[in-house]
């Protein structure tokens, strides 16, 4: 019996409250989803902590489940998301206490702090128009470019053809460099 369809069979005992179910889940796709994990967030012991969370919102969730829709792809997207927002709080995080340090400290050199922000703002811009990316064009980048996820593997998260995966790649690309073109057009020149 293929994983898809074990994967298939649980998710239906799992809508059902079978706890069993939900550990034979959690035996099969907990490393591979620490690992996924850990590819965005490079803390081994976060990840694990990550992943955690995902398995008790899908034990929570679990009535709410579509057994005809594939469960590796979707715990994938909980745990991207999740990870996606951990960053992201942790970078609101540091802002804010970057912004009080700063503010705090008088620099002699306002060039060298001019320039230091204007790299801040286009990092946190790239970052913000990743996550503004439609769904499917956001998710297929993040697992080609952040976790070195060949079009196949991230076709098989995704559920979809490699096609379709580099379609969507394409297409977030494409918007990225519109985006950047529009905040700074020279930073797309050789």
């Amino acid at each position: 019996m293929s994983s898809s369809t074990r994967l298939g069979e649980w998710c239906q005992r799992l809508k059902a409250s079978d706890r069993h179910a939900f550990e034979q889940i959690f035996r099969l796709l907990r490393e591979e989803l620490v690992r996924y994990v850990r590819s965005i967030v490079y803390e081994e012991a976060l990840a694990h902590d990550l992943v955690q969370d995902v398995f008790v919102d899908l034990w929570g969730l679990r009535e709410r489940l579509d057994p005809s829709q594939p469960l590796k792809a979707y715990l994938y997207r909980m745990a991207r998301n999740r990870a996606l927002r951990h960053l992201r709080d942790e970078r609101n995080h540091a802002e804010k206490h970057a912004q009080i340090k700063q503010s705090a400290v008088v620099s002699t050199s306002h060039d060298y702090q001019a320039d230091a922000l204007e790299g801040d703002t286009l990092a946190q811009r790239l970052r913000k128009w990743i996550v503004n990316l439609p769904e499917r064009q956001r998710e297929a980048l993040v697992l080609s470019r952040y976790h070195e996820m060949s079009h196949k593997e991230i076709a098989s998260v995704m559920g979809v053809s490699p096609r379709t995966v580099n379609n969507h790649i394409m297409r977030a690309l494409e918007n990225l460099q519109k985006q950047i073109m529009a905040y700074e057009p020279s930073l797309l020149q050789p």
